[in-house]
């Protein structure tokens, strides 16, 4: 099997799973107990700041105290040996604190909080608790970085030329039939390979495709023999 030399990898849910982060969508359409459209869409802020502000507390708590997990430093690990750019939808910090370099987010970061004013100025976060009283230097209230439904998702714009640069592109934690994968992994050029790494990983009629159906860090794991054994 030919090594990649400029790898591009999409991630979703599945990839920060074994960390324990849970996906947000549960049982009955609800996250995390709530209803979607009361915690995640602009009008839920602007009803309910207080209740959105506390939902992502509680996300942004679980993710810092999370630890990265064998899945996310194997693919850190791999910049020694080619060129990897991460493309996720999700959005903890997991990547960075393994080590990987290039990681554009799709859906915004618990990390950082954005300003409500017309620039929308981004700023880390150096604790996981948010007030609904914080404020940007200008004086505009700061809301979560996140897209919530409903919202423009910009850095899609970013994500196809680095996927068309790529000469193998591994999908993680999501499936093919679910966006954004379903249409970022697609981007690359005319026979390029696909691997998808998801316990429910189907790649049926889909060609240069391979699917490893198990966990992340067991498919990394086992990509990682492939190629380097």
């Amino acid at each position: 099997m030919n090594i990649p030399e400029h790898l591009v990898v999409l991630t979703g849910a599945g990839m920060s799973a074994e960390s324990g982060i849970a996906t947000f969508r549960g049982a009955g359409g609800l996250w995390e107990g709530h209803r979607v459209e009361d915690v995640a869409t602009p009008a839920a802020w602007d009803r309910n700041p207080e209740l959105v502000t506390r939902f992502y507390n509680e996300r942004r708590k679980a993710v810092w105290e999370a630890e990265p997990n064998a899945g996310h430093h194997q693919l850190a690990a791999w910049q020694d040996r080619m060129h990897i750019q991460i493309i996720t939808q999700n959005v903890d910090d997991l990547h960075e604190r393994a080590g990987s370099e290039h990681v554009l987010h799709l859906h915004g970061e618990l990390s950082k909080a954005r300003s409500c004013g017309p620039n929308a100025e981004v700023y880390p976060l150096n604790h996981w608790e948010m007030k609904t009283s914080d404020r940007c230097p200008a004086g505009y209230p700061l809301r979560p970085h996140i897209v919530w439904f409903g919202e423009a998702v910009p850095k899609m714009a970013e994500a196809f030329p680095l996927v068309k640069q790529a000469d193998c592109v591994l999908v993680i934690g999501t499936s093919l039939q679910v966006y954004p994968a379903a249409q970022l992994a697609f981007e690359s050029a005319p026979g390029v390979p696909l691997h998808v790494i998801d316990p429910a990983a189907d790649v049926l009629d889909v060609p240069d495709a391979t699917a490893w159906p198990c966990a992340a860090s067991e498919g990394l794991a086992r990509l990682n023999a492939r190629w380097f054994a």
